[in-house]
Formats: structure tokens, C-alpha cells, sequence
């Protein structure tokens, strides 16, 4: 058995990471082999449209053609038996190493058919890792009754974007790798801990107090499920 989890967060020592390791940590317990790869260690791109992994007959059909550092680990991934991604919430995203790894992953295993079709002929095991400023209840609120973000915008110069939906990008994500891999599950870390000394940083958005109590109390709960999920994705 083999676990990789792949870290979309430019720190390599924080909350995202802090949780894929655990994650690793619990799929080494039940003896699974474990790596865990930095994305912001790599040199890459997104997709470059190409296509060459949609050319009937090429040699890079259902894979990526484009070699840089990303190559070796898309590689690997054809070889794990469970696939662990994470990264910090940046706008209501995943970041953009990450965002460009998923479409070098997932893009070359979609065939343009009607429906599509998934080249990818094996099951692996996915999950998704996400650490965010949003509370439980404002991402939960914005998934039943979308947040409105009128306050921010000043009407007579700009359009008004009358809604925003913060989870509906993980549940595309989530959607995404159950296609491609078969499964998928997700993570939600909130409220987390972003600065080591916020009376450092312009912040007076977030109470230094409340997160460093979550920080305490919180956080280490959401390590002991990372480790859960981990040591499930590993069970045969």
C-alpha cells in the first residue's frame, strides 16, 4: 500500500501540512508506505493546451506530455493506491500551485466523449485537505444561502456580485476525483492559526485570542481526523 499526499501551500511547516502529515502519519500505522511531495519546492505549469494527451494514436494519450518537475509525480500517482491533496483556502480556492498540479492530474485521464469518459483504469483512494480563515458557520452558511458581498463593492463603479458560494469549489473538487479515481472525501480545517504574532500583521478583521483558543483546542481535533482519514485510506 502506498499513500501520497501532495502539499499545495507554500509553507512547509504550518496548518496544511501539519495535517497531511498527520494523514500520513495515520497510513503509516496500518504499514502503509508513505512520501509526501512540496509543490512549491517544484518548478511547473498548468496546462498548456497542448493536447497532446487527447491525440488518438500518441504516445501521451490519457497522460501528460509536458516534462518539467511535475513529471516524476504525475508518475507516481499512476503507482499509489491512495492520493491525498491539501491547501490553504486562497479567495475561496485552492491555491495556484495546487490548482495548476489538479489540472496536469486530472485533465490528460478526461476523454472528450459524450458522456466523458475516464481513461484512468484503476481505483485510488482521494481525499482533500483544506485549511481556511471561514468559520464552520459561514462556510455552511454560504452552501445553503450563498453570502452576499454588496458591502465591498462600490455599485457606481463596479458590477455587483450578488452572490458567493465558498464551498462549491471543494465540492467540484471532491466531484473531480471521484470521476477520475473512483473516490473522494474531504477535510475542512477552519478558523486556523495564520500568523505566528498578529500584532505584527494588519488583522483587525480576526481575534488574535479566538484563534489561538482554536489553535489549542481545535486544531489538534482536526489532526486526530486527518489521522483517521489517513489511516482509512490505507485499510485495504
Amino acid at each position: 500500500m502506498k499513500v501520497l499526499a501532495v502539499n499545495g501551500s507554500p509553507r512547509k511547516k504550518w496548518n496544511t501540512a501539519m495535517l497531511l502529515e498527520k494523514a500520513l502519519e495515520g497510513a503509516g500505522s496500518q504499514g502503509a508506505e508513505t512520501e509526501l511531495i512540496h509543490l512549491y519546492e517544484l518548478s511547473f505549469t498548468g496546462c498548456i493546451s497542448c493536447f497532446a494527451c487527447k491525440m488518438k494514436g500518441g504516445k501521451s494519450y490519457g497522460r501528460c506530455a509536458v516534462k518539467d518537475d511535475l513529471t516524476p509525480v504525475l508518475e507516481s500517482v499512476e503507482k499509489v493506491d491512495a492520493l491525498i491533496l491539501g491547501s490553504p483556502v486562497y479567495f475561496g480556492t485552492v491555491t495556484g500551485e495546487m490548482k495548476s498540479f489538479m489540472e496536469r492530474l486530472l485533465f490528460p485521464y478526461l476523454a472528450y466523449a459524450s458522456p466523458p469518459e475516464r481513461i484512468f483504469t484503476r481505483q485510488v483512494k482521494t481525499a482533500c485537505v483544506y485549511t481556511m480563515n471561514a468559520s464552520e458557520e459561514g462556510a455552511a452558511e454560504s452552501w445553503t444561502r450563498p453570502f452576499a458581498i454588496k458591502e465591498f463593492v462600490a455599485q457606481e463603479t463596479l458590477p455587483v456580485i450578488e452572490t458567493y458560494q465558498f464551498t462549491l469549489h471543494m465540492a467540484s473538487n471532491e466531484l473531480l476525483l471521484r470521476m477520475i479515481f473512483g473516490t473522494g472525501e474531504s477535510l475542512l480545517s477552519y478558523q486556523t492559526y495564520q500568523f505566528e504574532d498578529y500584532s505584527k500583521v494588519v488583522s483587525s478583521r480576526f481575534d488574535p485570542e479566538e484563534r489561538a483558543r482554536r489553535r489549542r483546542e481545535v486544531f489538534p481535533k482536526d489532526c486526530e481526523k486527518a489521522f483517521e482519514m489517513g489511516a482509512r485510506l490505507a485499510q485495504g
